[in-house]
């Protein structure tokens, strides 16, 4: 796997606060700037940089072009009570993500479940992100996302489907999250564009070329198509998340959803589903949330082959990244300078650890 250049780590409110300052420069006002800059620094901060703070050049050259709004609601495109449909009208998508994993969990508490899908959407980050915030609100949440054709089917050498992420959480009693995140690629794209900055090779596995041989060149990789986790079973999840996301809510399905980088004028157009479930309103007698904090210290506790130190639980391995770098949030050196760059040229304040980047 890449590795990355983490020396200029910086305290996460103030690269927070840079976040929000380059946007807040594009016109993007300061509520809607702080809505985005939190998740991306969240991610940064459970070490998962291709869903960090590294999508801000794109998210800012977006902003220029038109295709993202600066808008701080999507609208309300179908109100079924259980099921709502929202149209994002390309806000961003943390923005749109905000509203409808909160407007999922009202809905849970009222009727027990509810889905609420988003039609119209930008990038909406880490999907795990939101599917937290409904688990830290009492509710299993789910979240899901299509992104433009990035695979081929099994065999195949013309990509038909995206690598489209699913994330679940749980309710839980431990400090611990009980989650899992996961795009159905063997890797996302942002880690081999990572990859590509740094100068590094990507794994076997990865990525075929445009011709669909595989390859470790990451730039080939771009061009090129992701490969599915597990085969044909992660091909076949992410052609079904496509079908809920952009069917349910009467949005873009396969080729529909433009490409993320490259068309900065195009609207992304993303589709999105986010349920929410209340556990409490199932007449359960084993509350689901002990039960799921018990199961993940199972897991944990459980044998360890021979030469493995320990073992960790869905989600621990990036809460414990984020209780790390309470102090000091990792930052690859490259991203580190796109952000001085780009502050610099919006006579936005730079850190001053990164003064000299």
């Amino acid at each position: 796997m890449p590795t990355e250049r983490t020396s200029a780590a910086l305290a996460p409110q103030a690269l927070r606060s840079l976040v929000a300052s380059l946007l807040v420069a594009e016109g993007v006002p300061l509520d809607v700037a702080e809505q985005v800059a939190g998740p991306l620094v969240a991610a940064d901060m459970g070490g998962k940089a291709s869903h960090g703070v590294m999508l801000l050049p794109m998210y800012l050259a977006r902003v220029r072009a038109g295709s993202v709004s600066t808008a701080a609601f999507a609208a309300v495109a179908h109100d079924g009570k259980a099921t709502v449909v929202l149209d994002a009208q390309n806000v961003f998508g943390q923005v749109s993500a905000k509203q409808a994993s909160t407007l999922a969990v009202e809905r849970a508490r009222r009727y027990g479940l509810a889905m609420v899908t988003v039609r119209n959407a930008f990038h909406l980050g880490e999907a795990g992100y939101w599917a937290r915030q409904m688990a830290d609100a009492g509710c299993v949440g789910i979240v899901m996302a299509n992104t433009r054709p990035l695979m081929p089917a099994p065999g195949g050498a013309q990509r038909v489907v995206g690598n489209n992420p699913m994330a679940i959480a749980m309710p839980h009693t431990g400090e611990i999250p009980v989650e899992l995140d996961m795009a159905m690629s063997a890797s996302a794209m942002g880690k081999i564009r990572l990859a590509q900055g740094a100068g590094e090779a990507i794994p076997d596995g990865w990525a075929t070329d445009a011709e669909g041989t595989p390859t470790r060149d990451a730039g080939k990789a771009i061009a090129g198509m992701l490969l599915p986790a597990a085969g044909p079973k992660g091909f076949g999840l992410a052609f079904m998340i496509d079908l809920l996301c952009g069917g349910l809510s009467d949005g873009a399905v396969g080729d529909e959803v433009q490409p993320l980088y490259g068309a900065d004028a195009s609207p992304y157009n993303s589709a999105q589903a986010f349920i929410a479930i209340d556990a409490s309103q199932f007449g359960l007698q084993r509350p689901l949330d002990q039960r799921a904090t018990a199961q993940a210290t199972r897991v944990r506790s459980s044998k360890a082959a021979a030469g493995i130190e320990r073992l960790y639980s869905p989600g621990e391995i990036a809460w414990q990244a984020s209780q790390d770098h309470q102090d000091a949030c990792p930052v690859s050196h490259d991203v580190a300078r796109q952000l001085t760059e780009l502050a610099r040229a919006a006579h936005v304040a730079i850190p001053p650890a990164w003064q000299s980047l």
